[in-house]
């Protein structure tokens, strides 16, 4: 059996099967279709926009072109706006665990909604710089695709803020899938 490789011509993927529709594809042609990712990184930051890239996933995988996909956040720990003085010590373990416990239940609710829809999927909660931790997930563990949503500033709010959408595209090797947030309004 040679495999069917579901890239898509017109809405259509080379061999004449209806793109999103692998199992049919398999029926109708007697090959195993080959998922084109195996693996897709999609980082979320908690936030409503970040979960834009959540639909988008949704259809790669509904399509059965998708093998697993891995929730990762990033947990970044600022020190810089904490007072500290002689009588009041941090206990920076603690405010780390609890960040990555935070993080981890965050991640825990948006697998469960996904795994309800069929969807294979693990979550990673790490500590670090959202951009260089990103990337650096995707190098080392083979990731094929990172789908990530941007927050669609523009202009001065982007030169203040940055983006850590455009830093994962600059920075990956990994192909990058982004989202716009007005998809999902």
């Amino acid at each position: 059996m040679s495999p069917i490789y579901p890239f898509s011509l017109f809405g259509r993927s080379l061999d004449g099967c209806m793109e999103g529709d692998a199992a049919n594809c398999k029926k109708a042609t007697g090959r195993r279709v080959l998922k084109m990712y195996q693996k897709v990184l999609v980082p979320l930051d908690s936030s409503e926009l970040a979960e834009c890239a959540l639909p988008e996933v949704k259809k790669l995988a509904g399509g059965g072109f998708i093998g697993e996909v891995i929730l990762l956040n990033v947990v970044e720990i600022d020190l810089m706006g904490i007072p500290t003085t002689h009588t009041r010590i941090i206990d920076i373990n603690a405010l780390r665990n609890a960040h990555l416990d935070k993080s981890r239940k965050y991640l825990e609710k948006i697998q469960s909604g996904l795994i309800s829809e069929g969807i294979k999927v693990k979550n990673e909660s790490l500590e670090g710089t959202p951009a260089q931790t990103i990337v650096n997930y995707a190098e080392t563990n083979a990731v094929d695709l990172i789908v990530i949503a941007t927050h669609g500033y523009t202009g001065m709010k982007k030169l203040m803020f940055g983006s850590v959408a455009l830093r994962v595209l600059h920075d990956s090797h990994v192909p990058v899938l982004l989202i716009r947030p007005e998809s999902c309004r």
